[in-house]
């Protein structure tokens, strides 16, 4: 029996995010952390059908199905449009729906979102892989001059933000809670 309510959420010797490095290279360092932060996304997720597209509370948008849409729409923005130089506009929103990551977030879509956050994070992870090094830079109408390792450190930082939007969201699903 766990003593505290955030070790209920995932059993420790089967979490995929145990193995993430303490120590070693930089880049497998960072590689770590991001797919920590993109797994605890997937648990928090995990068993959900159309209760993914639950929104939080009147007026948010806010669901766990909008937050993967929302995060395929970063990943790709970050790593293709801006690291990789291509043309690839966001999946899910836009100039005239600029929330249309959350606000078309319903459980008919949910297969599609899955996919296309797979395939943003496949994208993401070659990428980083096959990279030069970690100065390797794009250029953002947001930030100028940005490289690899600072998307990096951001993508973290923007997964954990959402992933403990994504707690509350599960908790108030099925009162799941935890890691």
């Amino acid at each position: 029996m766990a003593d505290r309510r955030v070790e209920l959420f995932v059993d420790e010797n089967a979490d995929p995010r145990a193995g993430t490095r303490t120590t070693g290279d930089e880049r497998a360092m960072l590689a770590d952390f991001l797919r920590a932060q993109r797994q605890t996304l997937e648990l928090k997720c995990a068993g959900l059908g159309a209760e993914l597209a639950t929104r939080s509370v009147a007026p948010s948008a806010l669901s766990l199905l909008g937050l993967v849409r929302h995060l395929a729409d970063v990943e790709r923005r970050w790593f293709r449009q801006v690291l990789a130089g291509e043309d690839a506009a966001p999946r899910f929103s836009s100039d005239d729906e600029p929330d249309g990551d959350f606000d078309g977030a319903t459980p008919e879509v949910a297969a599609e979102a899955w996919a296309a956050w797979r395939e943003e994070i496949a994208f993401a992870e070659d990428f980083v892989e096959n990279a030069a090094d970690l100065d390797v830079t794009g250029v953002d109408s947001w930030r100028g001059k940005v490289s690899l390792r600072w998307v990096i450190v951001h993508l973290i930082e923007e997964y954990a933000r959402h992933n403990g939007h994504a707690d509350l969201l599960r908790e108030r699903i099925d009162g799941a809670t935890g890691l």
